[in-house]
């Protein structure tokens, strides 16, 4: 009928586009929304490796309290499956809402299980591990709600006004300094991972004791060996031991050094954008007060 309106608002008759295209007939028709395919979004190839990446971490951690390498790998890979998602989001046109949350979820639990267990193994500087995972969460969180609540409709998180902050707009909208940042971030937290079962320096445990091999409370170890779990010297916790204490720390201490500045160039960036977020809350509260005539005089 011609009353009927498309989902674009245009009629479903042709207009004299649709009819004449260099002189002939256009065959293209709109589409309504019932000949449209259906799409389920969780099947998307971005939200698939997303699920990927879960899978991945959650591996990662059942071996990181004994096996550095192969928890190291895998925690990696998930990372880097964090800059593939993008593209194929891109290539597919298959963009969400649903995706970008899953994403930034996972990026944040799978840092904050690694700071936890950073926690264990460097005791002294737990409460700073645990202000990296708050601060991480804090903004990130506040800064999500300001574009949900502030932002116009269907806003990304991403689309940072140059106005509001340049260098969130840099961090945000240009993908070569995002990855760097992000990967480096990782870099340097995977390092001191490593440090933990390889440094003598940061891991005095690892220093031979005076009754034989270096004792056995590596982070996240077992206290009793001689448990069930863990029944013979030969077990395989027992050899991945050895082989952790002979693991050469020089790498590790040279991702660490090369990371760390970048590392706390994201820190203050999380500040940033905590800071920027609540001014922005800050600023609709006042102009929805102004709206409703608050305060009212008595």
């Amino acid at each position: 009928m011609n009353g009927v309106r498309t989902r674009y608002g245009a009629s479903k008759s042709p207009n004299r586009t649709d009819r004449q295209l260099n002189g002939h007939a256009n065959p293209r028709q709109e589409e309504s929304p019932s000949d449209q395919p259906k799409e389920n979004v969780f099947l998307f190839y971005p939200n698939i490796i997303g699920y990927s990446r879960i899978i991945l971490a959650i591996a990662s951690l059942y071996y990181m309290p004994l096996h550095p390498r192969t928890c190291s790998i895998l925690y990696s890979v998930s990372c880097l499956l964090d800059a593939l998602d993008g593209v194929a989001a891109r290539q597919f046109q298959q963009s969400t809402r649903f995706g970008a949350v899953l994403d930034m979820v996972t990026d944040r639990c799978t840092t904050s299980c690694l700071l936890v267990f950073l926690s264990s193994a460097f005791p002294r500087w737990a409460l700073l591990f645990q202000g990296l995972i708050s601060l991480d969460f804090a903004s990130h969180y506040m800064h999500m709600y300001a574009t949900l609540a502030m932002g116009t409709s269907g806003q990304s998180h991403k689309k940072i006004d140059q106005g509001r902050s340049r260098l969130l707009h840099l961090y945000y909208n240009n993908k070569n300094v995002l990855f760097v940042f992000c990967a480096l971030n990782e870099l340097f937290f995977i390092a001191l991972y490593l440090l933990s079962f390889s440094s003598p320096i940061l891991s005095p445990s690892l220093l031979p004791s005076d009754n034989g091999p270096a004792s056995s409370s590596q982070p996240g170890t077992p206290a009793n060996p001689s448990s069930l779990l863990f029944a013979t010297p030969g077990s395989a916790w027992a050899m991945e031991l050895a082989r952790a204490n002979k693991m050469d720390s020089f790498w590790p201490w040279v991702f660490a050094a090369v990371s760390f500045p970048v590392m706390a160039g994201k820190q203050i960036l999380n500040i940033i954008q905590l800071v920027k977020a609540s001014k922005w809350l800050a600023e609709g509260d006042i102009e929805a007060r102004r709206a409703q005539g608050l305060p009212k005089k008595k």
